[in-house]
């Protein structure tokens, strides 16, 4: 079994260090095997969560939008990762608009208790967090984790591995960090070995 790895980038720079380390991780997924994509937020065109409920009923967003293409991607994921820089200690506004129009997920999954995820999918999905922090300060991290975790949660994807890099205004360049990119190349390697042992 070969294993689909999602990548989402939730970065508003499409070639920004944010974008290299998730480069890295999906790499170190293909060579073990999986077949990968990534999904640039910043590319496309979708609305904030209008709380219009129609979701409580259906399995899709009353929204007609670019949404309605990821959906698909994210329920057919053998695992995700989400890639993304902190911004006023929590996440982009583009990635978590798209979280919040992952309610679809939310309401099958808790309101009519017929989750979006087979369970024998839900089984093996697994859930990286890769997040940078401009600033070494305490905590930095933590609105973004406590969001990502529900994410991962909500679409049946359990928050397993993560890579957190502060300190990223004295980096600059993620290449000239090596040891960096090889953390993030072997995490997704490693989520891709679990499907091809």
């Amino acid at each position: 079994m070969a294993g689909t790895i999602l990548g989402i980038l939730g970065s508003p720079l499409p070639e920004g260090n944010t974008a290299k380390l998730l480069e890295a991780a999906l790499k170190g997924a293909a060579d073990a095997g999986c077949t990968t994509e990534t999904v640039i937020l910043a590319n496309l065109d979708f609305q904030p969560c209008m709380e219009m409920m129609f979701c409580k009923e259906h399995d899709t967003c009353i929204m007609d939008d670019d949404m309605q293409q990821l959906y698909a991607k994210v329920r057919s994921a053998d695992s995700v990762i989400i890639a993304t820089p902190v911004m006023t200690m929590g996440i982009p506004g583009k990635l978590k608009s798209f979280m919040d129009r992952c309610q679809v997920f939310f309401m099958a999954k808790y309101v009519r208790k017929t989750p979006l995820i087979e369970p024998a999918q839900k089984k093996n999905r697994k859930g990286l967090f890769i997040c940078i922090s401009g600033m070494k300060i305490p905590d930095v991290f933590v609105g973004a984790k406590l969001t990502a975790r529900a994410f991962f949660d909500i679409i049946d994807c359990p928050y397993t591995d993560e890579l957190l890099i502060s300190d990223m205004d004295t980096i600059m360049d993620i290449t000239t960090r090596k040891d960096l990119l090889s953390s993030a190349y072997e995490k997704g390697r490693a989520m891709g070995k679990r499907f091809n042992p």
